[in-house]
This record gives C-alpha cells, sequence and structure tokens, in this order.
C-alpha cells in the first residue's frame, strides 16, 4: 500500500508542476456616467512611462497606427484619428479612459477598438484570444496617465 501512495504522490506532483497553468484575468466591470469613466479600473494607478511605451507599441495599443502624437523617435504617425497632442489639457481623466475602454460609447461610428470593451461583445475572434480583452486594467491605467500627462502642444 504504501509503494502505490507513493507513486499516486509522484503522479500527482508530476502533474501539478508539468502542466502549465492557465489564469484568466477576470474582467473588470466600469461604469460611464457622462461620457467618461470616473474611477480608475480596479482602483489601480497608472504609470505615465509604461503608458507611453503601450502606446507606442505596434503589438500593443498601436496608438500610431491613427494619430500622431509627441514622440519624435518614431517616424510614421497616423492622420486618420485626432492628434492627441495636448489631449490632457482637452479632456478629463475620466473622458480619456472611456475613450481608451470602448471609444463606441462616444462615437458609435468609430473604427477604434474598444481596448477594455467586455469580451463578450468581441465577435470573430482567434480562440487563443477568445474571452480576453486588448488591454489590461493595469495597460487602460498607464496610458491614461500618458495621454493625461500631454497638458502642451510640442513647439
Amino acid at each position: 500500500m504504501n509503494g502505490l501512495w507513493s507513486k499516486a504522490c509522484r503522479f500527482l506532483l508530476f502533474m501539478l508542476f508539468s502542466v502549465p497553468v492557465l489564469q484568466a484575468e477576470t474582467y473588470v466591470h466600469w461604469e460611464m456616467k457622462d461620457y467618461a469613466i470616473a474611477n480608475p479600473l480596479a482602483g489601480l494607478k497608472g504609470n505615465a512611462q509604461r503608458g507611453r511605451t503601450i502606446a507606442i507599441s505596434r503589438s500593443k495599443g498601436n496608438c500610431l497606427a491613427c494619430h500622431h502624437l509627441p514622440v519624435p523617435e518614431e517616424e510614421f504617425h497616423g492622420t486618420l484619428g485626432p492628434p492627441l497632442e495636448a489631449v490632457g489639457s482637452r479632456l478629463t481623466e475620466g473622458q480619456i479612459r472611456l475613450r481608451i475602454v470602448d471609444e463606441k460609447q462616444v462615437n458609435p461610428t468609430t473604427i477604434m477598438p474598444g481596448f477594455y470593451r467586455d469580451p463578450k461583445y468581441f465577435y470573430r475572434v482567434l480562440e487563443e484570444y477568445q474571452g480576453r480583452t486588448i488591454l489590461t486594467p493595469q495597460e487602460i491605467e498607464d496610458v491614461v496617465a500618458y495621454l493625461l500627462s500631454l497638458r502642451e502642444t510640442p513647439k
């Protein structure tokens, strides 16, 4: 009996440590009021430097595909969306957050993706991305912090 117990324990330990654990991030519901999301997602605090990195990353925010930003080291900026220079002086924190989370709440005909739109509203999504948002709550708050820091038009 002791040998059987030992084999069962070894098998369980093998299974526990050899199979990757997949954790789905829990979607944090948000509330819009007066075309803004007043409270940070999940109560998180954003970091403007990380937000800048996310905003210009072609594999994350990719804001430069449609918007012009004060990022001189990047050569090509989009012109489809409005320029984002000084956006922090034009919009409130809550208004910026809503536009990143789900711009369709402001402009239903926009082509801008909802970076934290409820995954149940996405369709025709690759299986590996089903049930996920484009950015995490922390990444949203980082981009909000970055855009909020843009208060003056560069000269």
